[in-house]
């Protein structure tokens, strides 16, 4: 079994934990990609367990099981961990009595409050924090919220996600980093990115599933998120060419994945002549 390039892909079948990005790696858009379903069970009937690990925050986690229902998969909430996740927790951590300024989806909003914080989504000078996602619900409205609280309050700001664009039926759509771009360009003021690259999601996975990173695989198809994580948690990553990563891309990227196939499709045809 070989990569793109060339490399050998057997060790890929003995893995325990697949942690999976999801846009433009298992679907696209509302459109699964071809070939995940096998792949998905191929993994569970090879004895190891899959967790969808996704920087999109626009979605909460019982979304995100609504969504794979309609495509054709069934999924647990416990298959999953999101940037909303993530920084949910953080934020608890850091600031668990104070208010929280959210810029984002009501799942995203909902996702917040459901860890106890205190969120609103208005201009307050009592707030302790801002926190920015993935906004697939954005207005004009919000945007000036947002750049009035960071103009005027001297408050920490952070981001679920850096990713620059996500990936749809017809190319690519703003994500996450580019509304923090503009928000940027207005106030002057860049935000702590709480998602991948950062290896928190990949590492707490592994810890939660007592698997090592030797029989660890971080699979997605961003090079400056999903391969970036993987490396910052010492695992092995395979980028897959059905989203985001170019091939153009990889020859520039300082991060550099240990495998890279055309798509999940690729493995499925290599795992089930392991099984």
């Amino acid at each position: 079994m070989k990569d793109y390039f060339g490399k050998d892909l057997s060790s890929v079948t003995k893995k325990k934990l697949f942690l999976l990005d999801m846009d433009g790696t298992i679907y696209n858009d509302n459109s699964l990609l071809s070939g995940a379903e096998d792949f998905l069970k191929g993994i569970k009937r090879a004895g190891g367990r899959y967790v969808f690990i996704t920087n999109n925050s626009s979605r909460s986690v019982k979304d995100y099981v609504l969504k794979l229902k309609g495509l054709g998969i069934l999924t647990g909430e416990e298959e999953f961990f999101t940037s909303a996740q993530a920084s949910a927790r953080l934020l608890r951590e850091k600031f668990s009595d104070g208010l929280i300024y959210a810029q984002g989806t009501r799942s995203f909003i909902e996702e917040l409050k459901g860890f106890g914080l205190k969120v609103t989504e208005s201009y307050d000078r009592s707030v302790a924090a801002v926190i920015v996602g993935f906004d697939t619900e954005l207005n004009f409205e919000k945007l000036t919220t947002t750049c009035r609280i960071l103009t005027e309050l001297d408050v920490p700001y952070f981001a679920t996600n850096p990713d620059w664009v996500c990936p749809v039926a017809f190319g690519f759509v703003p994500d996450c980093g580019s509304m923090c771009f503009s928000i940027e360009k207005a106030t002057g003021k860049t935000p702590t990115f709480i998602g991948k690259p950062s290896p928190v999601m990949i590492l707490s996975a592994m810890e939660k599933f007592s698997v090592t990173a030797k029989d660890t695989v971080v699979i997605g198809d961003r090079l400056y998120t999903d391969v970036a994580s993987g490396v910052n948690a010492g695992v092995d990553t395979i980028c897959v060419l059905s989203g985001e990563a170019t091939l153009e891309d990889l020859e520039k990227s300082t991060h550099k994945p240990t495998y890279v196939i055309d798509s999940i499709k690729d493995i499925i045809f290599r795992f089930r002549k392991n099984i």
